[in-house]
């Protein structure tokens, strides 16, 4: 067997029509149409490539057995799904089992291979894979409390953003209070806000997201605020607290050395922001209540780029109003710190097919929500708070954010 990778296929498994086997994840931008892989880690396009054997089907059969890709399609392709799988694998390697020289970039070669034959003579399975939500994990129980808790609280008490948009006839990616939903079947992100009321040309990635699904929570970090430089305008956008729908999608669209996997909103219209209407580059309630010229309440707006994506490392906040994740740490299922800055790139410029550096735990992020996303599910509830709204549950409380946060920066 020679080395696998992202676009390798099985011999006479190569797709007669390319552009239709790529079509249901190539639907953003520049990838509309392409008959090539993005693997965008090495900034590059993979062609499909035939090999002499059947070893990518063999592969595929290994991930469903070891419980990475629960939705294998079997068919000797080695595309995105294969891709994510591997890398949460030869993660799994690195994290779980502690081989700490193992670098989840998503190739197969003689060391990830080594893996996988062990894991065959033993025949062992991922908790990953044996998770559900019908046994959830303590901390994945006590988020869908805390969720729950929320959407009656805000309900009754929606304050002067969430009263604005329950005005409202349209709120496309935004959902109101009453509406709000938290399914258990469903794949759940929660952004928790700090400090969005301070003044900060740059903002730092100073926020928690964490995600819920199969009945595990995992916690990254970042930003949900937008830093004032990368903006390019006095007025940059806060997405609204509250629930929102997300699709699995594309980052960087139309920049075709920079397009990466990342989260859009599933209306085409976007998702409801606030403006810093006055420019005071904090996001308060005064905004909500700011008029024009003719005294017009400027109010919220809905915004087709907020989009949730890659910060680096968290050293520099990248958002221009989207919801960034770093990829330096993680915490994963057992809130267990997960150091990633060995291989994790700092910026677009460490992503090169020479380098091995990754995005980090922010891949984690991504892969875990192709690979374990229920059938036929291609999108999240991606529910926004503020730091002080744990404290409607005595199993976290507003302090939880901060302390979670000095752990995650602490590698």
């Amino acid at each position: 067997m020679g080395v696998l990778y992202l676009g390798s296929c099985d011999k006479g498994k190569q797709p007669r029509d390319k552009k239709d086997f790529l079509k249901p994840y190539h639907i953003d931008g520049l990838l509309i149409n392409k008959v090539t892989f993005r693997d965008d880690d090495r900034t590059k396009w993979r062609s499909f490539r035939e090999g002499k054997d059947n070893s990518v089907l063999k592969l595929q059969q290994f991930l469903f057995r070891a419980g990475f890709m629960p939705r294998a399609a079997f068919d000797g392709v080695f595309g995105y799904v294969t891709q994510a799988a591997v890398r949460l694998f030869q993660e799994y390697v690195r994290t779980i089992e502690g081989f700490n020289d193992m670098v989840p970039d998503g190739i197969v070669g003689s060391g990830t291979m080594s893996h996988i034959e062990r894991w065959q003579k033993e025949n062992k399975v991922s908790e990953w894979g044996s998770a559900t939500s019908k046994n959830p994990s303590e901390a994945y129980t006590n988020w869908m409390q805390l969720l729950q808790d929320a959407k009656k609280h805000y309900t009754n008490n929606p304050g002067a953003i969430l009263k604005h948009l329950n005005s409202l006839s349209k709120t496309y990616s935004t959902i109101k209070p009453a509406e709000w939903k938290f399914d258990t079947n469903d794949i759940h992100l929660i952004g928790i806000r700090r400090k969005q009321t301070e003044s900060a040309i740059r903002r730092e990635n100073d926020d928690l997201f964490v995600l819920l699904i199969k009945g595990m929570a995992f916690t990254f970090w970042g930003s949900t605020d937008a830093s004032v430089n990368m903006a390019g305008r006095k007025d940059e956008a806060f997405l609204i607290e509250g629930q929102h729908r997300y699709r699995f999608g594309w980052h960087k669209i139309s920049v075709e050395k920079k397009i990466y996997r990342a989260l859009k909103p599933v209306d085409w219209n976007g998702v409801m922001i606030i403006r810093d209407w006055d420019n005071d580059n904090a996001y308060t309630d005064k905004d909500i209540m700011f008029t024009d010229g003719s005294g017009n309440v400027k109010g919220l707006r809905v915004n087709p780029s907020i989009n949730i994506h890659w910060t680096g490392i968290g050293s520099s906040n990248f958002s221009a109003g989207c919801q960034v994740i770093a990829g330096k740490s993680y915490l994963n299922h057992k809130n267990k710190l997960q150091d990633c800055s060995k291989f994790a790139s700092t910026s677009y410029n460490g992503l090169t097919s020479s380098s091995k550096k990754t995005k980090g735990a922010y891949n984690v992020f991504t892969d875990l929500i192709l690979c374990y996303a229920p059938q036929n599910v291609t999108n999240l509830y991606y529910t926004l708070g503020r730091e002080e709204s744990l404290d409607l549950s005595e199993n976290f409380g507003a302090q939880y954010a901060s302390h979670t946060l000095t752990r995650l920066k602490s590698v």
